[in-house]
């Protein structure tokens, strides 16, 4: 039987000490998670499960989901949420189906919250008629999501918006930008390090990299992100990066926070 969470012991706070559940099919167990001591808190009886940048591989995120709901039917608890970091399209194979996925409500009963990413940010712009933003984005792996959509890559721009379904049109409109949950706070790239939280600009958010990734200022949250890419999982005083490279290689990676604790799920 599982050790309940307040007994696991606490270890040194290193992204090198946090060992990977490798799911390998839908009867692995979630229960394989180890434990060990996070950079924030979360409230007593409340979890998060936070998923980095998909890109496209929506057969990892399936696999991914299907963890989650392992871990949740075998430690059950009334307040569980799913927070997805943005970047759900491109590079990988299959941008619609990710889309397609997350907007069939995959956690019926479950806050789940989806944060905007870069990617989905050129898209619309180019959809709201930004030239420069339809060329960023088809050299960022938007060749390969219209191609998902079952589109031609040289489909002309102005043909987008009606020939992608309106329901994702309309779901990738309503992301948010970010999302805060006990200590943590979750965005997509980062935060600008000496602007107060509440104050930052919705392009650092979205594409931030330095200096945030090398400060060890204190921000007063534990800010957790995805936009940077890491072969590992960054786990730092002041931020957990969770961009493994999914769809461009790598795996997708999911942190379960609870309490003082964290533990990793990747496939």
């Amino acid at each position: 039987m599982r050790r309940p969470l307040r007994r696991v012991r606490k270890e040194a706070l290193q992204a090198s000490a946090i060992p990977t559940f490798q799911a390998r099919g839908p009867s692995a167990s979630a229960e394989s998670i180890r434990w060990v001591v996070a950079p924030g808190r979360m409230p007593r009886g409340r979890r998060v499960y936070v998923i980095g940048d998909v890109h496209g591989a929506c057969e990892s995120l399936v696999r991914l989901h299907e963890q989650i709901r392992a871990d949740l039917a075998a430690r059950p608890l009334p307040a569980a949420v799913v927070v997805h970091l943005g970047d759900y399209i491109d590079q990988g194979p299959d941008s619609a189906g990710v889309i397609r996925l997350l907007t069939s409500n995959p956690f019926p009963g479950l806050t789940m919250v989806n944060l905007l990413g870069d990617h989905e940010r050129m898209l619309l712009d180019a959809l709201d008629g930004d030239r420069a933003a339809a060329t960023d984005w088809l050299w960022a792996g938007g060749k390969a999501a219209l191609q998902s959509w079952g589109l031609s890559p040289d489909l002309p721009r102005e043909d987008w918006a009606e020939a992608l379904p309106a329901t994702h049109i309309a779901w990738l409109r309503s992301l948010a930008l970010s999302h805060r949950e006990g200590s943590y706070l979750f965005v997509h790239a980062g935060i600008r390090p000496g602007v107060d939280v509440r104050d930052q600009s919705r392009e650092d958010l979205l594409t931030i990299r330095q200096p945030f990734l090398s400060t060890e200022q204190d921000f007063s949250v534990v800010v957790v992100h995805g936009h940077s890419s890491v072969p590992a999982v960054a786990v730092l005083p002041n931020r957990i990066g969770l961009d493994t490279g999914a769809g461009m290689g790598g795996k997708l990676t999911c942190a379960v926070l609870e309490d003082d604790v964290i533990g990793l799920i990747a496939v």
